[in-house]
């Protein structure tokens, strides 16, 4: 009995040592274990064996993304707006050591670190580049957290601007700025609209003042060319009746017989009954009909 006794009270002990000595870690956590108050090992995923009384767990960390709410707070921008701000950070546990024994309170210390470093960027830019910029915000918030989180066995994955809040006056005066700029460009539009048309007016005049100038030039061109071609007509006449006159010694005769007869003629065509004909010399006018026969004869004997 006693020895049964004895078996039994070892296996209890051993059942008991086994229980504090075999530890499972869900997946997704870390174990920070200390051996009589020192750091020895991180344990992961799994079954895991530690000896009992003398390695502790000091700290558990989830390695899940995880969600910081920064609170709201006052900052004043760099036109002295005082606006209300908060954000949202999200970060990864990747170094359980550090995030044990580098900071005392890993969430508290990135809270309060992005609370500063927001007042720090706000208080370098304007409320219109405040509201405009919030991804530019971001991004500065991202670095400059993921920097002083490297040392604390953290990863700052993103950081949200999650809300910016004006006064109400300055939200006011901010719905009239906007509105007094919408009207604004619309008369520029207006007036660019107004512009353009002249613009295009002026264009069509002197479109149709060219067309216009090119039409009375090729109208001159063509007058031009007219009395060009009467003058080489009346050039080409001259040399025929001078080659004439030089050949034949009564065409000058006959021609001056044709004018005067001509003239004549209109003269009796006239309706005016005071009309006085003065005759010329009568040898001339013989002379001339004389100078007529004879050379309409030598036509006539020529043909």
């Amino acid at each position: 009995m006693e020895f049964l006794g004895f078996v039994g009270t070892v296996s209890l002990l051993i059942l008991i040592y086994l229980f504090l000595a075999v530890k499972i870690v869900s997946q997704a956590e870390l174990w920070v274990i200390e051996r009589l108050g020192k750091y020895h090992r991180t344990l992961g995923a799994g079954i895991n064996f530690i000896i009992p009384f003398i390695d502790q767990k000091r700290s558990q960390f989830d390695t899940q993304e995880q969600i910081i709410d920064v609170p709201r707070q006052a900052v004043i921008t760099k036109d002295n707006v005082s606006i209300q701000i908060d954000a949202v950070v999200f970060i990864r546990i990747n170094d359980a050591k550090q995030a044990t024994y580098e900071i005392k309170d890993l969430k508290v210390a990135i809270a309060q670190l992005a609370q500063t470093t927001l007042r720090a960027e706000i208080g370098r830019m304007e409320l219109d580049e405040t509201l405009s910029s919030r991804a530019d915000l971001n991004a500065v918030l991202l670095t400059a957290l993921d920097l002083a989180s490297s040392t604390w066995g953290a990863k700052v994955t993103r950081v949200e601007v999650a809300d910016i809040s004006v006064p109400q006056a300055v939200q006011t005066a901010m719905e009239l700025q906007m509105e007094a700029e919408r009207r604004r460009r619309a008369t520029e539009t207006e007036a660019e609209g107004d512009k353009n048309a002249l613009i295009l007016k002026a264009e069509g005049e002197r479109q149709q003042a060219f067309k216009q100038a090119e039409a009375v030039e090729r109208m001159a061109d063509a007058v031009k060319y007219e009395k060009e071609q009467l003058a080489m007509g009346e050039q080409k006449a001259m040399e025929l009746i001078n080659d004439a006159m030089m050949n034949n010694k009564d065409a000058a005769s006959f021609l001056l017989a044709k004018d005067r007869i001509a003239a004549f003629a209109g003269l009796a065509a006239s309706d005016s009954a005071n009309k006085v004909i003065v005759p010329i010399e009568t040898s001339e006018m013989v002379g001339s009909l004389t100078a007529f026969a004879a050379l309409l004869g030598q036509n006539n004997s020529g043909s």
